[in-house]
């Protein structure tokens, strides 16, 4: 690799290397960008990141993907095939939903596996859900094929889509619209819940993210083997290749600027390091509020910063156990009594309820690398409020896992408490303190229709010039899909390295 003294060409620093920052990396890089890539972590991943203890490995965050194309293509940008470092394993069913009564509906990518669940569940709505079926990959032709990867820094972009916005009824709720095709309150349930899988309230996000059922039906669901660590190390590899560089224990304290542009970072231990163009992969909020505190802002003030609606966050707890539980399936949602409450009582009323609804998690099904010989690794998630609740975590995390524990025990695992052999947690106080996100949000900023594309923050910073967006907080949104469409914005906004001008 050229010494960053004598390499002749200009230099991106992107701040946070979760998988947008590591998208946006390979894609600068493979255009003649040298780029260097700081994470605050010891490893890179963010969200993404490993745990591992006694023997156990544990994803700590994103454990789908759903449009595996969008990895394939950074593959492609450098010449090479991601099946030669990653293997992805296709889940067929993607996952199965246990409903609070017992009944389990199987969820998957064969159209007349799922037409037969619905039948079996709610023969009545059979027709609805072909209807839906149909409706939703009108939603995703152009919702996700047309605008996902279209920059909306323009007020006259977002009047350009705005006719298919009222044509896909854009303008109403998930919930809302799910309602017009079931009337089985299961079914409702069922092909609702997936805004909640990047950080939006069915009740209130756009009906855009209908998308989601074909999203899945079309691309699938995957599981990389090794975890998605092993993608993530996948990704630093292509880095490498392309000479940049990915620097771990680097926290970034501070944007610099002058005269209106970015010109590099200062680091939380004082060092300095010059850039051509910045890239934030960190949390919006905290890049507007924190790094760039210094600068004065138009849009995108403290206050409005404060303001904005913020995704919940989540309890997650890894644990691992000294024997299988063959019964469990690697997705799974177990679901409580209550559905529309217990979301109220998440985003409305900031209310940590009694009762949850949980998303386990067993990959040692389909990867038993990941736990010692004859042992399950797991990991289950629990939508709870973000910060703004006032839940002091310090005292109700332990509660809330043993709550967790005999959730778990009184429906799928019976027999867990005696089977378990390590264990730790992750609160909201983690997302942030560990991972900088304004009031410990899993997903940055809630994705309503007024805080989605031109009304979320840009792409292309409208505060600096040389200062870019990446990942959960900017357009499109959360999600392992949508933050590597984010990146993939860049290559409309960033000039070729041989094209750019100091």
């Amino acid at each position: 690799m050229l010494d960053a003294m004598t390499d002749p060409r200009p230099h991106a620093v992107v701040i946070g290397s979760g998988f947008g920052g590591l998208a946006a990396a390979v894609r600068l890089g493979a255009r003649g960008w040298r780029v260097t890539v700081l994470e605050k972590l010891d490893a890179p991943g963010g969200r993404a990141y490993v745990f591992r203890q006694d023997g156990f490995s544990f994803d700590a965050g994103p454990t789908i993907i759903t449009a595996p194309y969008l990895l394939e293509e950074l593959w492609e940008l450098c010449g090479r095939r991601m099946s030669d470092d990653v293997t992805l394993r296709a889940m067929d069913p993607f996952y199965r939903i246990r409903f609070d009564d017992g009944t389990v509906m199987s969820c998957s990518a064969d159209p007349e596996a799922t037409r037969a669940e619905v039948a079996r569940i709610a023969p009545e709505d059979l027709a609805g859900f072909e209807r839906f079926m149909r409706d939703s990959e009108a939603i995703y032709r152009v919702a996700f094929g047309q605008l996902a990867d279209k920059p909306f820094h323009s007020f006259g972009a977002l009047l350009r889509a705005a006719p298919d916005m009222i044509r896909l009824q854009g303008y109403r709720t998930v919930f809302g619209k799910v309602g017009d095709y079931f009337r089985n309150p299961k079914l409702r349930i069922a092909f609702s819940f997936h805004p909640l899988l990047i950080g939006g309230n069915p009740m209130t996000t756009t009906a855009y993210y209908c998308l989601i059922a074909h999203l899945e039906r079309m691309h699938g669901v995957h599981y990389a083997m090794g975890g998605m660590g092993a993608l993530v190390n996948g990704i630093a590899g292509l880095i490498d290749g392309l000479g940049g560089r990915i620097r771990c224990n680097a926290e970034v304290a501070e944007i610099l600027a002058e005269n209106g542009r970015a010109t590099g970072v200062r680091l939380a231990d004082g060092e300095r390091i010059a850039a051509d163009i910045v890239v934030s992969n960190a949390d919006a909020g905290w890049t507007y509020s924190k790094l760039l505190a210094k600068h004065p802002r138009r849009r995108w003030t403290d206050r409005k910063v404060a303001r904005a609606r913020y995704s919940m966050s989540l309890f997650v707890w890894y644990f691992g156990t000294n024997r299988k539980f063959d019964d469990v399936y690697h997705h799974t949602m177990v679901l409580g009594p209550r559905y529309e409450g217990l979301l109220q009582d998440i985003f409305a009323r900031k209310h940590l309820a009694d009762d949850f609804s949980l998303y386990l998690h067993r990959p040692t099904m389909t990867d038993p690398s990941l736990a010692p010989p004859g042992c399950d690794a797991f990991y289950v998630l629990s939508p709870v409020p973000h910060l703004g609740s006032g839940v002091d975590w310090g005292t109700r995390a332990e509660p809330y896992r043993a709550a967790i524990q005999k959730r778990l025990e009184d429906t799928v695992m019976p027999g867990l408490g005696e089977s378990i052999v390590t264990s730790r947690m992750l609160t909201p106080q983690d997302f942030r303190d560990r991972l900088l996100s304004v009031n410990g949000a899993a997903f940055s900023l809630e994705p309503q229709l007024f805080q989605s594309a031109w009304f979320r923050p840009h792409n292309r910073s409208e505060e600096l010039e040389g200062l870019y967006l990446v990942g959960a907080g900017t357009h499109p949104g959360a999600g392992v899909p949508g933050v590597i469409s984010s990146a993939r914005i860049l290559d409309q906004l960033v000039p070729e390295a041989v094209a750019f001008r100091r």
